[in-house]
Formats: structure tokens, sequence, C-alpha cells
């Protein structure tokens, strides 16, 4: 049986976005990091599958059409008729977006080691994880440590993303289990928000030397407008972000995860890939929500081509 070349596991959340600093209306998507992170890489031209739970609602019936509409295969995903398919709510003002979540007892938050068939993951080329599947609950946390053993066992490269949300957890916690997965990922995708925080520096060089000495291989640090920084070992590269009319930049994080691991299986040196995410996460910034403004592969290869 032939499996997806991209597997994620993780939590989809129904999206409802402010569409204006201030207003009352908001505008119905779809988020959640992992699910962005699929739908970004299936847009690029990827193979990719989902594990994840979502409830027996209306809710998780449209993420299951959502997904069979860009491609992502759903064999992976268990519908759980005792919980409800998380929501979360963006708001907008001059400091930039924030969050608000109803996920608490979730179907994704209560997924164990055991909910899924983990061939999938060996049959894959990348396992892609996120510090928010950790930080959600105890079982959510130990399945994603559980699809790591079976990829690293199996020799599937593991991307990473903290996506640090101290709402969900403590800063102490935080920085222990995303500093143990550090070591036993291939790729290391923070924010600049968020390795400021998990490194306790604000200078990217020694942001960077805390993620070597946490174990990284390749860290590609996210400087959002002003690119990102790709790092390993021997070389450190910074890449300059490309100006576009931004505003939203709700799940250009995920985007850009989902468009750098695209082109690693596509065939792409770390470079170039990050050149491309990099041009795709600007585009994604120039509408409102975290999927619907996501660029297709002829998008960003225009934007590219100047």
């Amino acid at each position: 049986m032939a499996y997806p070349d991209i597997v994620a596991l993780g939590e989809p959340l129904i999206e409802l976005n402010q569409t204006r600093p201030g207003e009352s209306s908001y505008q119905k998507g779809f988020g959640g990091d992992t699910s962005n992170f699929l739908i970004a890489a299936a847009r690029q031209g990827a193979s990719c599958g989902y594990l994840t739970k979502v409830g027996d609602d209306a809710f998780g019936d449209m993420f299951l059409r959502l997904w069979q509409d860009e491609g992502v295969d759903t064999s992976g995903v268990v519908v759980d008729g005792s919980a409800h398919t998380a929501v979360y709510f963006v708001t907008h003002d001059q400091t930039g977006h924030s969050f608000s979540y109803l996920r608490a007892g979730s179907a994704a938050s209560r997924m164990a080691p055991g909910d899924f068939d983990l061939q999938r993951i060996r049959g894959a080329r990348f396992l892609h994880v996120s510090g928010i599947s950790q930080a959600i609950s105890a079982s959510a946390c130990d399945t994603v440590f559980a699809a790591i053993d079976t990829a690293r066992a199996a020799g599937v490269a593991v991307s990473y993303d903290s996506n640090l949300r101290l709402k969900l957890w403590p800063l102490a916690r935080a920085r222990a289990v995303i500093r143990e997965t550090i070591g036993l990922s291939e790729y290391f995708l923070p924010s600049i928000e968020d390795a400021q925080a998990l490194a306790g520096a604000q200078d990217p060089d020694a942001i960077l030397d805390w993620c070597f000495a946490a174990g990284a291989r390749n860290v590609l640090l996210k400087l959002g407008r002003d690119g990102v920084i790709v790092a390993s070992n021997d070389q450190r590269q910074r890449i300059a972000g490309y100006p576009v009319d931004a505003v939203d930049a709700t799940g250009a994080g995920d985007c850009f995860a989902g468009a750098l691991v695209a082109r690693l299986v596509a065939g792409d040196d770390l470079l170039a890939a990050a050149r491309y995410a990099n041009a795709a996460a600007a585009l994604t910034t120039t509408g409102y929500g975290a999927v619907a403004p996501i660029p297709r592969a002829a998008q960003v290869h225009a934007l590219l081509k100047g």
C-alpha cells in the first residue's frame, strides 16, 4: 500500500477571524497549525496525510470535506463521537493578532498513542509535529513522542514547529518538552518570538547557539516580515523577507513549514526550499484567515521570479 510522503499529527480547529479591528463580524475558516501545514504542503503539490481526531459534529464534517477537497489523505483521521471539534477566535488591533480558544476536552486533545495506525508514519518520508499538540494534554504529548519514536526508528525525517502557546502550559514545562523534542528532530522551525522565550535570549546568534546546544540539526528561525535564518552547525544564512501588503499573519508560519517540507520532498536543498517557503509565507499574509490565502505553487513561483 502506498502512503503519503508527508504525514502530520496534531489538532485542527475551526477559525472565526475578525475581519476588521474593533468590529464584531467574524469570517469562518479553518485553522490548527498541523492542518494548515498539510494544506500548504498539498497546495505545493506534495502527497500528504493527517493523523488526528475530530468530533462527530458539523465542524468535524467540514474538516473532512476540506482535507478531501485539498487532496489531504483522511484515512488516518479518527472521528470521536464523545467529543467536539475545537474552535478558536482571532482578533486584531494595532499590535497584531491574538487568539482565544474553545478547545478544552476536544477530540484532538484526547488523542492517545494507541488511536492511530503508526504504519502510516513508517511509510512516509516526513513526519511533522508541533508544540501545540504537546501542550493540549498529557496524552496528546505522549502521542507526539510515540509518533516521533516511530518515525526515527523507520528513518523518517521529523520537522518540528515549537508554536509556543503559554496559555496552554507554563514556560518551564514548555521549555523542557520542546528542548527534548528539538534533539529528536531533523528540522526545527521556531518563530523569533518563540525562540526568544525558550532560549531566554534576544540575539539570533545566541538563540541559535541554544538550539544547537539542545541537539538541533537544522534550524529555520522565522523572523516574520524580516525573513528567515537558515542554520546548521557549519553555516548560518539570512534570507530576506518579501515586501507584500500584509493584512493578517495568521498561519504564516504554518504555511512556511508546509511549503518548506513540500520542497524538500521535491528534491530542493535546504536553502532553496527556505527561499520558496519564505515567499509562500509572505503571500499568505495578504488575505484573512489561516487557510484561504495559502498560495499555490504558481503564485509562489511568480513572486520568486519578481
